[in-house]
C-alpha cells in the first residue's frame, strides 16, 4: 500500500530495485489490494516486477477484493462492498492483468460485508481455483462468526487482521483462538501499532520497557515489537509496510528473536499499564 500514491509514490525503477532488494533478503511475499493507490498501485507494481527481472515463481503475490472505493477511477456514489460472483471474478482478472501475472498465490476478501452470501462467494472461488487464477483463499478483518459464515462452503486459508502490541484485541475476543483451532494462517497489518505514531503515557511506558530489553536481545525497538507478535502460538505473519531497506532487513532479523516468557509479559504489562488478571 505504501509503495504507490498512498505512500512513497515510487517510480518504476525504484519499485523494481526494491523488489530485487526484498527478494535478495528473503522477503518474497508482496501484499496488495485492488484499491491501493485508488486502483493504481497494482499496475505500477506489475510494470516494476516485469522490469525487475525477478522470476514470478520465486515470489508470492497476494491481493484483496470487495471494497468499492470512492475514487476518480470508479463511478461509485458511496463506499460499499461487492461480493457477488461476477464481481469477485472480474476483480481478480483485473488484478492479474495489472500485476502482469497468470495467478495470485492468495486472494483475500478485504473486509466483511453484511450482505455476504457464502454460497455465491464459494462459487466464485471454486471457478477461480479451477481456472488456476488463485491458489489459496482467505479473508481480512473477519471475526470468528464471519469466518464461520464464509467457511460454510469453503476452506479459509488465511485471515489478515489488525494486530499489534497496542491493538491486541484479537487475543481476547476469540479471533486468534479460532484461527489456531481451525488451522488458519494469521497475518497482521499495522504490526507496530501506535508505538511510533503517538506520544502518550502508554507509548512512553512501552518505550521505557523496550529500552530495558534492547541490549539483552541486541535488537531495535521495532524488532522487539515484531518478535512480541511472532511469539504468539498462532504463528502470526506481520505485514511490514516500510519501504526503507534497512528497516526491511531488520524486520527479517526479528524472526530470529525468541522473547523469554517473562519479557513477553513485561512488554504486555507496559502496554496495558497494569498487571495481568
Amino acid at each position: 500500500m505504501s509503495w504507490g500514491s498512498w505512500g512513497k509514490n515510487l517510480s518504476k525503477k525504484d519499485m523494481a530495485e526494491l523488489i530485487r532488494y526484498c527478494t535478495a533478503n528473503n522477503i518474497t511475499t508482496f501484499d496488495h489490494a485492488d484499491i491501493y493507490g485508488s486502483y493504481t498501485t497494482e499496475s505500477q507494481f506489475g510494470a516494476a516486477l516485469s522490469h525487475s527481472g525477478i522470476e514470478r515463481e520465486s515470489i508470492q503475490l497476494i491481493s484483496k477484493c470487495g471494497i468499492q472505493h470512492l475514487s476518480e477511477n470508479r463511478n461509485n456514489k458511496v463506499k460499499y462492498y461487492d461480493y457477488s460472483k461476477d464481481y469477485i471474478i472480474w476483480s481478480v482478472e483485473e488484478s492479474l492483468k495489472n500485476l502482469r501475472t497468470g495467478y495470485l498465490d492468495l486472494l483475500l476478501l478485504h473486509r466483511p460485508s453484511p450482505l455476504m452470501n457464502p454460497e455465491e462467494i464459494a462459487e466464485a472461488i471454486t471457478i477461480l481455483k479451477k481456472q488456476g487464477k488463485i491458489r489459496e483463499f482467505g479473508v481480512s478483518n473477519f471475526t470468528p462468526s464471519q469466518m464461520d459464515l464464509i467457511g460454510l462452503r469453503m476452506d479459509i486459508d488465511v485471515n489478515q487482521i489488525e494486530f499489534s502490541l497496542t491493538n491486541h484485541v484479537a487475543m481476547h475476543d476469540g479471533t486468534l483462538d479460532y484461527i489456531k483451532t481451525n488451522g488458519i494462517k494469521p497475518m497482521a497489518w499495522s504490526p507496530l501499532g501506535s508505538v511510533f505514531k503517538t506520544d502518550n503515557e502508554q507509548t512512553r511506558r512501552i518505550h521505557r520497557q523496550l529500552g530495558d530489553l534492547i541490549d539483552k536481545y541486541n535488537a531495535t525497538e521495532d524488532q522487539l515489537l515484531l518478535a512480541w507478535i511472532m511469539k504468539h502460538p498462532s504463528q502470526i505473519h506481520p505485514v511490514v509496510g516500510t519501504t526503507n531497506k534497512t528497516r526491511l532487513k531488520q524486520a527479517m532479523a526479528a524472526s530470529k528473536i525468541n522473547l523469554e516468557l517473562e519479557d513477553w509479559f513485561l512488554i504486555l504489562v507496559a502496554c496495558q499499564g497494569h498487571k495481568v488478571p
